[in-house]
């Protein structure tokens, strides 16, 4: 197992502190079980030191030249690209995710880089249709940014916040995810060696009690930004809307369906989906965990499908070789055999089943697959974020429709038919914010919105669309004398 050398800091005011009460909280290698690092557990009065460094920073970095702020996000990129091997490493000793399927590093470096050259479509318009009058609107940033990300894919989502922030001229105030922070703690780092003013960029590793709790009702937080569980987004906008009505972004949990028609292309659809729901062990919001196939070519995908996810090489992550890691920690563990459990007494079981702790010491859960389960049974509506697959069939388009649409979620869906007519209806009738058409999760286009219908969040993410949520806009309206 590689190790890892990283002493986590807080960043505070362009400083790498401790927690004021010097309290830290263990990170286990969740493949060995093995102490990783303690991390500052950041308190209310770390949280309160980062928004006042953070609101004393406002005035200055909102009034520099928005090529200058850029700059910085430059200088960040190239370090998240020159350090991305050692970002993995910590990536899959925190949380188990195999080194061979990293990109965020390179993926965040992108969006930083992306939106370094942003600034100039940050623009309000102009009308002369009120007589006697011009007005104008001017876009401009809110402040205090708050951004809580999750613990999956840490820095794609750092990188997703804090890149639109920033540029548009807010100042930041990051917590990471108690079950992920070796990353964002790294990434704390770089910042500081980026070069960002004191106070621009700040970062913080934590729980959510007492540090996102604290973040999500203060005052001085104008907007804040949030990926992760539908129960704590729900406590994040109880909190909101209790302190200053800040403005709220949710991106959260999934139980996405992909329905296959009798048509499609069976190996493609076979291929994707199951990537879709083995990729980072399940541990992905918009997995593919409900699959519907058509009655007529349902033998032949499942037994593709138990091939094809049954396929992996489970092992240490940091290996090259392997590409299933274990669960993020004992919680998520215990959480997905729990599923597991429920699922043998309402569904068939065909595949895997069972978890490895026991023989490997670490958090390995089998590729595992459920048949012909009740549309009511909790493993066809609660959200496991694990690798488990729910496969039933259906005769009519309308069946697989109203089956889809079934659940409370509403992330990404997607529909395998070579029938363009049958596609487009299908991805209209389907109650989602993200549809694929013949393809499906992790598959996104970068510069469309991303989201959720229903209880899977509020407010859209995308190259050409955070920047919405991090700017308010202002009306001017200027009264012309005649001459």
């Amino acid at each position: 197992m590689a190790s890892v050398d990283i002493k986590p800091r807080l960043l505070i005011n362009g400083q790498l502190v401790e927690a004021s009460d010097k309290k830290t909280f263990p990170i286990y290698n969740p493949a060995t079980r093995e102490k990783v690092a303690d991390v500052p557990e950041a308190t209310e009065d770390d949280v309160n030191a980062a928004v006042a460094a953070a609101k004393a920073a406002f005035p200055a970095w909102s009034s520099l030249d928005p090529a200058a702020r850029g700059q910085h996000l430059k200088n960040l990129a190239a370090l998240l690209h020159k350090h991305s091997d050692e970002l993995a490493r910590l990536e899959a000793v925190s949380m188990g995710r195999p080194i061979n399927q990293y990109i965020d590093a390179h993926a965040a470096a992108g969006t930083f880089e992306h939106y370094a050259e942003a600034w100039a479509t940050i623009q309000g318009h102009a009308s002369v249709n009120t007589p006697g009058y011009v007005a104008m609107t001017l876009r401009q940033p809110y402040g205090v940014v708050g951004a809580i990300i999750p613990w999956n894919v840490p820095l794609l989502f750092l990188g997703n916040k804090a890149a639109p922030a920033l540029i548009a001229g807010n100042t930041v105030v990051l917590k990471s995810s108690e079950k992920a922070p070796l990353a964002a703690a790294r990434t704390a780092e770089l910042i500081a060696e980026a070069g960002f003013p004191p106070g621009v960029f700040n970062v913080l590793s934590g729980h959510g009690m007492p540090s996102g709790a604290a973040l999500s009702r203060h005052m001085d937080v104008r907007a804040i930004s949030f990926t992760g569980s539908c129960r704590t987004g729900r406590l994040i906008q109880e909190a909101a809307a209790k302190s200053n009505l800040k403005k709220v972004i949710l991106e959260l949990g999934g139980k996405s369906p992909a329905v296959i028609f009798e048509d499609a292309d069976i190996e493609r659809a076979v291929r994707e989906t199951a990537h879709s729901i083995q990729w980072n062990s399940g541990q992905v919001c918009m997995a593919n965990s409900r699959i519907y196939v058509q009655k007529s070519v349902a033998g032949r995908y499942v037994e593709a499908f138990k091939k094809a996810f049954s396929s992996v090489t489970a092992g240490d992550p940091t290996r090259g070789d392997v590409d299933h890691g274990p669960q993020a920690d004992e919680v998520q563990y215990n959480n997905v055999m729990g599923y597991i459990e429920e699922g043998k007494k309402s569904g068939k079981l065909e595949l895997g089943g069972k978890g490895n702790l026991e023989s490997t010491n670490g958090y390995f859960v089998e590729p595992t697959v459920f048949l012909d389960t009740p549309e009511d049974a909790r493993v066809m509506k609660e959200e496991i974020f694990g690798p488990v697959a729910n496969i039933n069939t259906f005769e009519t388009e309308e069946e697989a429709i109203r089956w889809a649409n079934d659940t409370e979620f509403g992330l990404y869906a997607s529909v395998y038919t070579k029938s363009i007519d049958r596609a487009m209806r299908v991805a209209k009738a389907l109650e989602s914010g993200y549809v694929g058409v013949n393809c499906t999760s992790p598959s996104t286009a970068r510069d469309m919105p991303f989201g959720g219908y229903k209880s899977s969040g509020q407010g859209r993410e995308g190259w050409l669309h955070s920047l919405d949520n991090f700017l308010e806009t202002k009306t001017v309206l200027i009264r012309v004398d005649d001459l």
